[in-house]
């Protein structure tokens, strides 16, 4: 399903960066969309103002009050939905790209990566509500405002520190969850855990080069059942899963940061061709690689 059938396109409480979907701002959601969800490029960070609501997360029950936030993680299916009458949100949607423009991948750890998708909700002190309220309606204000010269950097510097101090606040109820495994002798799931956090820290290692399950259990000495039945009980996901998302950071840093033509590319990550390159790229990203350079680098395509 596209953000467009899911929020409207113009609104007092909408806000975005020209006619772009890669940063999306609302400042108040009192519905929910029905059916399934499942997208492809978008995450979303949901902080509750009023009310409760309940859905399914990837098969899990997640239930929400006043002052949860809840982050949401592309390729998740959200199913479901119920609310009280009362209820009422604010939403930042936000792609893979956008957290490249604001240099948030360079602060993500990978343990992030496995407790946030475990653990997706976290309850926000009296603090933590007022500092991003502060910080919330400072970045609307500015999206409303595109008249300064350097707009867009304003807003993705605002929205850059609005999400560090949400990850600020999911790493400090991460270290408070592992002291609790810990004194409640939850041993097994911990070292489950590190143990994710090992095959994830292969996979960044690896750069988008190694794509096959087999090849990471071997060098984890497990088998790949086992390191699927790890990845399903710590993230809820399959192995393949986290395998295409850091394959996808590595085509796409290629693609905005470097001159390497889509041949070059194809070589450096191990891919068969560039034909096939072209299209596990827009398998996975709804565009081809020539298309995704074209935006993300102002139009500065080298030639093939």
């Amino acid at each position: 399903m596209d953000i467009k059938d899911l929020i409207p396109r113009s609104g007092n409480d909408t806000y975005r960066i020209g006619d772009s979907d890669d940063l999306v701002v609302m400042e108040s959601i009192a519905t929910v969309p029905s059916g399934k969800i499942c997208l492809q490029s978008h995450g979303i960070i949901i902080i509750v103002t009023q009310g409760i609501a309940q859905f399914e997360y990837d098969g899990v029950v997640i239930k929400l009050q006043k002052d949860d936030l809840f982050l949401y993680m592309s390729h998740s299916i959200v199913q479901n939905f119920m609310t009280s009458s009362d209820f009422n949100c604010r939403q930042v949607w936000f792609t893979r790209g956008e957290l490249w423009d604001i240099n948030l991948y360079a602060r993500t750890s990978l343990s992030d990566l496995t407790y946030l998708k475990q653990h997706p909700v976290v309850h926000l002190t009296e603090d933590d509500v007022t500092l991003l309220d502060d910080y919330f309606q400072l970045l609307c204000r500015r999206m409303k405002d595109n008249s300064p010269i350097l707009y867009s950097d304003i807003v993705r510097s605002l929205s850059c520190t609005m999400m560090l101090e949400i990850l600020a606040m999911l790493r400090r109820s991460e270290g408070q969850k592992d002291e609790s495994d810990m004194q409640e002798g939850g041993l097994p799931g911990f070292h489950k855990r590190r143990l994710a956090e090992k095959f994830m820290q292969m996979l960044e290692q690896s750069d988008g080069r190694v794509r096959k399950v087999d090849d990471f259990a071997s060098e984890l000495n497990i088998t790949p059942k086992y390191l699927s039945t790890i990845l399903k009980e710590t993230m809820n996901r399959r192995p393949s899963d986290m395998i295409h998302f850091f394959t996808m950071k590595a085509i796409e840093h290629r693609l905005r940061y470097t001159d390497m033509t889509m041949q070059e590319i194809a070589n450096d990550l191990n891919f068969p061709n560039a034909s096939f390159f072209g299209k596990y790229f827009k398998k996975y990203s709804g565009m081809t690689p020539l298309e995704y350079r074209v935006k993300y680098q102002n139009g500065e395509v080298k030639s093939e």
